[in-house]
């Protein structure tokens, strides 16, 4: 035998307390929002229709914007039912006129748009007055015996059959129970239906999809030849201005040794002195310059030990936890690297805090990155404050960067670095 317990947990019995309360709450908003579609779809109609004359033009862009609108609220009623989200994938209606009706036009989100507003106003209205048709119906079938005592002689009905004897009034609570047993089957369904219709007809398409990854994909090509650009020019003055001036030094004193010891053999000493303490100033200076194209501790000790070398230098207390940290390539790895150094630096010239963490995990083939401090907060891309870098470094990577400050603290820095080749 099966029990209740069994029949409810069976894939084909929907019908739980929660799913009967979401599903008529779901059914009799989506009443209100088939109406305002329909409304909508006739406005959007006439106002396109004027728009063949030139008339409705003007008001064109704000007609869609409304329509936008309505969508994303049944965007969010459909994946709060299903437990989904559903994006949306919209072309800007700022700009000028012409840009604004450029698109609306050309923006595909506009017919299926146009598409659901047809659909839903259908399946939404239909929906809405089943799920307060059929209680109501069982209701007053249910209470007809009630009905045909307390008003003898009256012929009242049930699914259009007259109620004019004791016999026909007894058999109508059996009408009920097939009313509601029909509402615990088809409502559920039928309100399914219609949120996965909305969910299919108002998220972005997979070309859609395409063309915006190849959109965003080339403003990171972009973005990575512009950082890649920038770290070369950095490296040329670095070169330029640090190391040629002390090979430069290191030139001119070994010269001025040259002519002492013509002149003056007792005074090489000295010069030979200056000399050597140029020439290894300017080969101290050549290291760092190698070390910021790759830091050579990445090979060494790996990204663990890297990163723990630089908690151990950083002004302030820091800890470090890592947990499945993968080796991943060295592009990744210095990104990473040379992320948590910008971030430490930030914590220590502006945060103010006493105390840093940063947290490093590895899962389904993604680097995670967090460096926490308990400072003041506050912290802007747009201050200068070297954040802009990391993010240009880990956009140049496809990674995903995610900066939480409020003023007063803490600041959270989280980086996403995927390790695939």
């Amino acid at each position: 035998m099966i029990s209740i317990d069994g029949w409810r947990s069976a894939s084909w019995w929907p019908v739980t307390a929660k799913s009967i309360r979401s599903t008529t709450r779901y059914l009799f908003v989506g009443f209100g929002t088939g109406m305002l579609a329909l409304f909508a779809l006739i406005g959007l109609l006439v106002v396109g229709a004027l728009s063949l004359i030139g008339i409705g033009l003007p008001a064109l862009p704000a007609a869609v914007a409304g329509v936008r609108r309505l969508a994303g609220t049944e965007r969010r009623r459909a994946a709060a039912f299903l437990g989904t989200p559903v994006p949306d994938q919209y072309r800007s209606l700022d700009g000028g006129f012409t840009t604004r009706l450029r698109s609306v036009l050309g923006d595909p989100a506009t017919g299926r748009d146009l598409a659901w507003l047809a659909i839903h106003g259908l399946t939404g209205t239909v929906g809405g007055y089943l799920a307060l048709g059929l209680p109501l119906a069982a209701l007053n079938a249910a209470t007809m015996p009630l009905w045909w005592w307390a008003v003898p002689g009256s012929a009242p009905s049930v699914i259009g059959l007259p109620v004019d004897s004791w016999p026909a009034a007894l058999t109508t609570p059996f009408v009920a129970v097939g009313y509601a047993a029909l509402g615990l089957v088809v409502l559920p369904r039928l309100a399914r239906l219609d949120a996965r219709m909305s969910r299919a007809l108002l998220r972005p398409t997979d070309r859609v999809r395409l063309s915006e990854r190849v959109t965003e994909l080339t403003a990171t090509r972009a973005a990575a030849l512009e950082a890649h650009a920038a770290e070369l020019r950095r490296l040329e003055r670095d070169l330029h201005d640090g190391t040629q001036n002390r090979l430069v030094a290191v030139v001119m004193h070994l010269g001025i040794l040259d002519r002492a010891l013509q002149s003056a053999p007792e005074s090489q000493r000295a010069l030979a002195a200056r000399a050597q303490e140029a020439a290894g100033d300017a080969l101290t200076h050549m290291r760092q310059v190698v070390r910021a194209i790759y830091p050579p501790i990445l090979d060494e000790r790996g990204l663990d030990g890297a990163v723990a070398a630089l908690a151990a230098h950083c002004p302030i207390p820091c800890v470090v936890e890592s947990a499945d940290v993968p080796r991943a390539p060295a592009a990744v790895e210095a990104a990473a690297y040379f992320s948590i150094a910008e971030a430490l630096t930030n914590v220590a010239k502006h945060s103010g805090a006493r105390q840093a963490v940063i947290r490093l995990t590895g899962r389904d083939g993604t680097l995670v990155i967090e460096v926490t401090d308990d400072g003041r907060g506050g912290a802007d891309e747009r201050g200068g404050s070297g954040l802009a870098g990391i993010r240009r470094r880990v956009d140049a990577l496809d990674g995903h960067t995610e900066l939480i400050s409020p003023p007063g603290g803490p600041t959270a820095l989280r980086v996403e670095l995927p390790c695939g080749s």
